[in-house]
This record gives structure tokens, C-alpha cells and sequence, in this order.
């Protein structure tokens, strides 16, 4: 469950700009995950909840951003929505896409007081 370490590294960062910026309570934060990351959001709100307890985020609301896959085939450089990390080119049937988008797991924003 690579929730669990996305989750502590989270919390490492709010820590750091707490530290750095001087808030006392994060409210909200948005973290966008591409559909290709593999993340489980039920599993991903369970665990920010476990890590942030005792920190400047106890309590804070998770709002899970959906980026959709986006692949470009390195055959024929026709662009589609992938589904899979493996799916073939629907145009030529290529298999090795190049992933433009859909891995990412980032911290969009935080919302502080």
C-alpha cells in the first residue's frame, strides 16, 4: 500500500511549509492523482487522515483531484485517453505509448489559518 508513504510524504511537506510559512491549521488540501498512479482514493483518505493526526492538518479535509491518462503512440503520434499504463494505440495498434499525463501524485494546494 503505497498510499501509506504518499500520505507521509504529504505530511512532511505541510510540516515543512508550517514551519516555513507560520500557519496553524490547514483546513483543505487538494491533491491531484492521475489515474494511472495506481492510488486507491478510500485507501489515500484513510491513511492522510492516520499520518496527519498531531500535526497542523488533524482533521483537514483530502480533496482528491482525477487526472485522466493521456498517451501518445510513438508509431504513428496519435494522442488518446489511456486507461491502462499498457494499452495499445486504438489507431495502429502499437503498444509503447509515451504517458503525457496520468502518473502524477502532487500536492495542488493547501487552504491555511
Amino acid at each position: 500500500m503505497h498510499e501509506l508513504s504518499l500520505a507521509e510524504d504529504m505530511r512532511d511537506l505541510i510540516l515543512e511549509k508550517a514551519e516555513k510559512d507560520g500557519f496553524r491549521k490547514v483546513e483543505k488540501v487538494w491533491l491531484e492523482v492521475g489515474e494511472l498512479a495506481c492510488v486507491e482514493a478510500s485507501a489515500m483518505e484513510f491513511c492522510f487522515s492516520a499520518v496527519m493526526a498531531g500535526t497542523p492538518a488533524q482533521g483537514a479535509k483530502l480533496e482528491i483531484i482525477s487526472i485522466p491518462g493521456e498517451g501518445e503512440c510513438h508509431q504513428c503520434h496519435h494522442r488518446w485517453r489511456v486507461q491502462e499504463l499498457y494499452d495499445c494505440c486504438p489507431e495502429c495498434g502499437s503498444f509503447g505509448a509515451r504517458i503525457i499525463q496520468g502518473r502524477e501524485v502532487r500536492v495542488k494546494s493547501i487552504s491555511v489559518i
